[in-house]
């Protein structure tokens, strides 16, 4: 097997898994992940693309954060992706919803294996995001590294995701990580060490700051 067809393979596994195992929470999803998906709003209001300028969400789920953004941005053009049909359909039924299908583009891919300025036609985005995706994509390190590429110089890579518990009880930690394994999610220990060396390599500007006493930790870098 050829390592293209190795990529091809993981990203199928990939959607077949996030399919089974949002089959039927994407219905309750953003409702049950409301209180502990924290920092998501915090991103959000940090989105600053020029006028008509362009936001693209790498694991955009039910679409709730791109809507939210296209309240902030209402002349900003959105795209979002994800791997899972499931969760796009939800998306995409989301979007109309709100009347904001005509500005909100969704495309089924594997965030740390596709080309995003290709797939939507994008010369290159004024930001891209990550909201607590990162700990459910196993070759999240490629993912950064996608997002960073696709943005234009200048733009804005911003994740925000789990962080350690640092600064809380150790019982919780033990607690919050039991269940969320059970969602095949990981929260990355190495993240700020991986965007250190992504910044260093394309001699952009990292900035990080845990949030709520670790529970979340939030970064930028700027290309």
């Amino acid at each position: 097997m050829s390592a293209t067809d190795e990529v091809a393979t993981a990203a199928g596994d990939a959607g077949i898994l996030m399919d089974r195992v949002y089959r039927h929470q994407r219905h309750i999803y953003d409702l049950t992940r409301k209180c502990f998906l924290l920092g998501r709003d915090h991103l959000i209001s940090r989105l600053d693309p020029p006028r008509g300028g362009t936001v693209l969400e790498l694991g955009c789920g039910t679409g709730r954060n791109l809507i939210a953004a296209a309240a902030l941005l209402p002349e900003t053009r959105l795209f979002g992706l994800d791997v899972s049909a499931e969760m796009l359909n939800t998306a995409r039924r989301n979007a109309a919803r709100a009347g904001l299908d005509g500005q909100i583009v969704f495309a089924r891919a594997d965030a740390s294996a596709c080309d995003p300025r290709a797939l939507f036609g994008v010369a290159g985005f004024d930001s891209v995001y990550f909201s607590y995706s990162l700990s459910m994509i196993p070759a999240w390190q490629q993912a950064l590294e996608i997002g960073l590429r696709a943005l234009r110089n200048g733009g804005v890579l911003h994740v925000v995701d789990f962080g350690q518990q640092e600064r809380l009880p150790r019982i919780f930690k033990a607690g919050l990580f039991a269940w969320l394994r059970a969602f095949h999610v990981s929260p990355r220990a190495g993240l700020r060490t991986a965007l250190a060396a992504l910044a260093a390599t394309h001699r952009s500007r990292l900035s990080f700051a845990p949030l709520y006493r670790g529970y979340a930790w939030y970064a930028e870098v700027i290309r």
